[in-house]
């Protein structure tokens, strides 16, 4: 079943209650600063023992503690930053930096402190803590899932963003559906947790900076991939539809001998294959301006340069071989 709620529906004086009951029965909630108002929106689905939720707020802070767990709902919370940053103060001496694209595990029974910023926007799905712990081999905390530690991260992190974005347009999904992909959500989250939990413990893990640039590679990647037809799309901008700055977004990529621009020059290039692939009749220039290139030539020889003949060839192949 799912459910939405929007500030803009609930009177200004009881919004931050009415925001604790529906979206944060389990925590302690309060504006960044006394007299602020809450401008907020959020979607839910229910399954029988876990739910998915997205939402987006102004900032404000929120503090964990198993004193604020209700009884019978102790869950474990599998969440993505897709916009915006968050600050995690889980212990004393402990401060994580969270940004777009960035997944992470937290347990609302720890003792913690979160800051949302302004426009945050998270992606989650809540499971019983008593499932998460089967799964993963050990108690659950507040941790940074990196590709390095857990290589099924970046799959249910695509997940959680394609169901956010079903569960923001609700006239594109039926029920019964909602209910058949919140169920393969979580059976993906539970096989990721199991590929977790073979890493060993949080004493293996990778550090945050490792963490950090993981999450801007992959915020900037699914950026790349929503904006690649923009002739206008530099670092700059990559950089800022990722939540960070050019010089981070640089220090990613290199972390793994990449380069920003070569990244995005190959997810046009395959965009652009797979749309020759399939016309009927090829048209080169409308299919080099519809995947972010201004001129056709350059593109023919980046083309020819990376699949070894031109695109009017790679065409025919494909004619030829479905022909076949």
């Amino acid at each position: 079943m799912r459910e939405h709620w929007s500030s803009a529906e609930v009177d200004p004086a009881i919004r931050l209650d009415y925001w604790r009951d529906v979206a944060h029965n389990w925590v302690d909630v309060q504006p960044l600063s006394p007299g602020d108002q809450l401008e907020a929106s959020w979607s839910l689905l229910r399954g029988e023992s876990s739910f998915f939720g997205t939402k987006r707020s102004t900032a404000y802070e929120m503090r964990t503690h198993a004193r604020h767990v209700p009884p019978g709902e102790d869950m474990v919370v599998l969440s993505l930053l897709e916009a915006g940053e968050m600050r995690l103060n889980a212990a004393p001496g402990e401060h994580q930096r969270v940004t777009a694209g960035m997944l992470g595990m937290y347990a609302p029974r720890q003792d913690a402190c979160y800051r949302w910023g302004e426009g945050a926007r998270q992606t989650y799905l809540a499971l019983p803590r008593s499932v998460v712990v089967g799964a993963l081999g050990r108690e659950p905390g507040n941790l940074l899932l990196a590709p390095q530690q857990c290589a099924l991260a970046p799959v249910l992190a695509s997940q959680l963003t394609h169901l956010g974005l079903l569960a923001r347009q609700p006239a594109r999904v039926g029920a019964e559906e909602y209910a058949g992909l919140l169920n393969a959500t979580c059976a993906l989250a539970l096989l990721t947790l199991r590929n977790l939990g073979r890493q060993g413990d949080a004493g293996d893990l990778p550090d945050v900076t490792e963490s950090l640039h993981a999450g801007r590679r992959a915020a900037a990647f699914r950026f790349m991939e929503s904006q690649a037809h923009r002739h206008d799309l530099d670092a700059g901008a990559i950089a800022r539809g990722a939540g960070c700055s050019r010089t981070r977004l640089y220090e990613a990529f290199a972390e793994q001998d990449r380069s920003v621009m070569d990244t995005l020059r190959e997810i046009r290039l395959q965009r652009a294959r797979t749309l020759i692939e399939r016309s009927v009749r090829l048209h080169v220039g409308l299919v080099a301006w519809r995947c972010g290139f201004a001129d056709q030539s350059g593109f023919s020889k980046l083309f020819k340069a990376r699949f070894g003949i031109t695109p009017s060839e790679w065409h025919r192949w494909a004619q030829a071989r479905q022909s076949g």
